[in-house]
């Protein structure tokens, strides 16, 4: 046993191709996880965008303006 592993570990061909394959599962897992993240952050855009719309479509069916709004909201906020 000790032989193989000194032989696999000597061997400078046998160390390149194990690097490459690291490297190449390496660069795998980090695409994997740039393209997931970048999903989320694609898909919190468009929650927000379609929040914004849907808040302007409210207020266009209640009659009142945005500053309205704000004076007839500003009595239940804290700041």
């Amino acid at each position: 046993m000790a032989a193989v592993l000194s032989f696999l570990v000597s061997n400078p061909t046998i160390l390149a191709i194990g690097g490459g394959i690291i490297a190449m599962l390496v660069a795998w897992m980090r695409g994997r996880v740039s393209g997931a993240a970048a999903e989320r952050t694609k898909q919190a855009m468009k929650d927000a965008t379609s929040a914004t719309e849907g808040q302007k479509i409210d207020d266009a069916v209640a009659g009142r303006s945005p500053d309205e709004n704000r004076g007839r909201l500003a009595r239940w906020s804290r700041s």
